[in-house]
């Protein structure tokens, strides 16, 4: 795919599927704008060309500052998650809120900062990281993550009808099970309940129809292909990406 001439804004890209997307965009041509909360992560990136910053996209003042001070982008990749574990029982509201916020929020934020300048550029590609757990399919135990991934899916159905005619493009990645950093520290708490790492890991491979998990690499290469001009009759859609599993 390419990406040449294309600026491409991308949160959450220290680490498992954002860092895929932002060093395969580059590697496509893209100039790179990488965000995260921490430096870790992105010195390799900035190493590579990318231009990185740290930025907490739950904070709207600094959304819209990043935003004021940068070029007008051809794409967005909203990133940022954070998965809760529990059924509606074991739901607090801040457990709740801070899905929202972290989920959801952060792409209200982005995208609304964003649209002017895709605008000006006449139009462009923006992939909201959504999941299977959400409005796809019921997990046991992702009662608040599910709900805010379903918004998500919501969020981006919406912008994409409200922004054709501007020439933006807005979809949605729902994947399986992918080996991330994220997802090991979720196998850390299963692990304490199986008796093992080993254990836990062969719980969440069991799951998955095709005896494995995902590879960031395997979701980053779809969304390259929805930022490159490729993929410029796709909008509105959750691009389900789950190695079979409601298949």
């Amino acid at each position: 795919m390419n990406l040449t001439d294309k600026k491409i804004f991308i949160s959450a890209a220290g680490a498992g599927m954002g860092y895929s997307v932002a060093k395969m965009a580059l590697d496509a041509g893209a100039e790179v704008y990488a965000t995260d909360l921490k430096l870790e992560g992105l010195e390799e990136l900035k190493s590579l060309g990318a231009k990185t910053e740290t930025l907490d996209i739950t904070n709207e003042n600094l959304i819209q500052d990043y935003f004021s001070k940068s070029p007008n982008f051809n794409g967005i990749v909203n990133m940022a998650g954070w998965v809760h574990h529990g059924s509606i029982l074991d739901v607090n509201k801040s457990d709740w809120r801070n899905s929202f916020l972290i989920n959801l929020d952060s792409m209200f934020f982005v995208i609304k900062a964003a649209i002017p300048g895709l605008k000006k550029n006449g139009g462009g590609s923006i992939v909201n990281m959504a999941s299977l757990a959400s409005s796809v399919k019921g997990f046991p135990f992702r009662a608040a993550y599910s709900a805010s991934k379903a918004a998500v899916i919501g969020l981006t159905k919406s912008v994409a009808v409200d922004f054709m005619s501007d020439g933006i493009r807005c979809n949605a990645i729902c994947p399986g099970t992918i080996e991330t950093p994220s997802l090991h520290e979720r196998m850390d708490v299963m692990a304490k309940k199986l008796g093992s790492k080993k254990a836990a890991e062969e719980w969440f491979v069991s799951r998955q129809p095709m005896g494995r998990l995902g590879q960031p690499n395997e979701i980053a290469s779809l969304i390259i292909y929805l930022l490159s001009d490729a993929g410029s009759y796709a909008t509105g859609q959750p691009f389900i990406v789950d190695g079979g599993t409601i298949a």
